[in-house]
This record gives C-alpha cells, structure tokens and sequence, in this order.
C-alpha cells in the first residue's frame, strides 16, 4: 500500500512538473501591411503560461545577421537557458518574443530608400500584435530589448529611436553603426538612387554620436532613464565600436554596465551572457 501511494504521489508531482514547463513556438506569423507580406517569429512562453491567467514582462531578443527569427532557439539555447535562469530564481517569468529580420532584406532599421520600413513594422504592428496575442504587461517597464551583432545594433537604436518604449537595453556584441559620414557615403556612394541627402538624413538618425550631439537635455533624461547592458569580446572584431559606445555613452553622462570579457564573435559568448541579461533586465520588472 505505501509503494502505491509514493507511486501516486511520484507521477502527481511528475504530472504537476510536466504542466509547469516552458513553450517555444518556433514558427508564427504576423501579417504586416507596412512590408505588404507575413512575418515569421519565434517566441517563448515560460513555465505555467499555459495554467495561469497572469500577464508577464517581455522581452524582445534580435538575432545577428546570417540568422534568422530561430538563431536563439537553435544555437542560443534560449528555452533551456531560460528555464534555468528562472528556476534559480535569477530571473523574473518573462516571455521572450525573437522577430525574423532576415527575409526579403536584412536588418533592423527602415530602408534607406523607404521602400522597406521594418522599425515602422516592428513599433507599428509587431508589438501590437504581440501585446494583443499574448498576456504581455503593456507598461514600459516592462519591455525589455536586447540582440547580439546587427540585433545588437537593432537594440541600441531602437533604443535610442524610442526611449519611452523600453526599460532595460542590452546590446551583445553589438554592430554600433557608422562613426563617420564618410564611411555611409562610401557604402551608397555608387547607388544613383540614393541622394547625398538621404545619406546625411541617414547617418544622423543611425550615428550613436550624431544623435546623443543633437539630443535635447529632454531626449537625454529618456535615454538615462534606459537601463543598459553592454557587453562585447575582448577579440570581437567589433569590439572598437562597443568601445567608443561607451565613452560616448559617458561623456553624455548616461549610466551604464559595459563589460569586456574573453571571447570572440560567437555562440559560446552570447549563450554566456544570456542568463547575465535575463538577470539584469529583471531588475527593472521588480522592486530592486
């Protein structure tokens, strides 16, 4: 009778523990009619979503170029990293929402051209469509935004672009954009449908130095209000970059975390820093 009853109460704990686990969808889609196609994302969902009725923080997790919305699912290993992370209690319940960036074109940012507006996608009718979809708390403070590469310049500049739109920032590895204007002009300099205009206009929405120039002290109290997270490789080939971030970044007097560690340009540093991100972004959802 005893061994019937340990059994029974094995398979309910087995039972209450299965219930309990996280979600990844690796493949849904939003219709957008500002890229006039559907959108693919993946998204993960954490433990006890399923059973409950609460409405959790969010975070939105960019991946590098060459990748697409499965980089952090299938090389990050975002579920297991982020169900360990919880557990321990080093991380608050979150959903983690990771928006495909490489179809058609690549990148984050809207087309210099006009043509191809996925920032306007992404604030316009991604995040509505998130919120609308899911049991996503809808308050800035609880919106987080982080990206490794090019979803690590993705992160900066949506930032910076809309500062009343997220808590925490936590760019990886990031690719921080252009520096000089002559290295933009160069880049578009053989398109004869790009005009020395669009270029100067470009740069100065897309230049980490041109915008904090050019902020209002109002722009700038939004941007010291973002709590940052930044964090490169001591051999990443993008590491002046993250560097000169962050001396722009005190100059203008905005606080930040900047960390250099040993590591390079690859999975084995971002799956790293993962745990580090979540941790620190759930500093903003709670009482710290």
């Amino acid at each position: 009778m005893n061994k019937l009853i340990s059994m029974a109460m094995m398979l309910a704990i087995f039972g209450v523990t299965q219930a309990q686990r996280s979600v990844v969808y690796e493949t849904r889609t939003v219709k957008s009619d500002i890229l006039k196609m559907e959108r693919h994302y993946s998204i993960y969902l954490p433990p006890g979503y399923e059973e409950s009725d609460r409405s959790y923080p969010v975070l939105y997790l960019l991946h590098g170029s060459g990748d697409d919305h499965t980089g952090w699912v299938q090389f990050g290993q975002v579920q297991h990293i982020a169900d360990k992370t919880i557990s321990e209690g080093l991380s608050s319940d979150l959903i983690i929402v990771m928006p495909d960036a490489n179809t058609s074109r690549r990148g984050y940012f809207n087309d210099i051209k006009g043509d191809f507006n996925y920032e306007d996608f992404f604030f316009k009718e991604l995040i509505p469509h998130i919120e609308k979809t899911y049991r996503v708390r809808t308050d800035r403070r609880y919106r987080a935004i982080s990206g490794l590469s090019m979803g690590g310049g993705g992160t900066i500049f949506y930032s910076l672009h809309h500062p009343e739109m997220f808590s925490s920032a936590a760019p990886l590895s990031a690719s921080t954009g252009s520096w000089e204007l002559g290295e933009l002009k160069k880049r578009f300099g053989n398109s004869s449908e790009i005009s020395e205009e669009k270029v100067n206009e470009y740069f100065k929405r897309h230049s980490i130095e041109g915008i904090l120039s050019n902020a209002s002290q109002e722009d700038i109290g939004k941007f010291k209000g973002i709590r940052w997270y930044i964090s490169c490789g001591d051999d990443d080939f993008l590491y002046e970059g993250n560097s000169l971030m962050h001396i722009a970044f005190r100059k203008a007097e905005i606080l930040h975390e900047y960390r250099v560690k040993d590591g390079g340009h690859s999975w084995s540093y971002w799956r790293m820093e993962l745990p580090l991100v979540l941790e620190f972004i759930s500093k903003s959802f709670t009482q710290y």
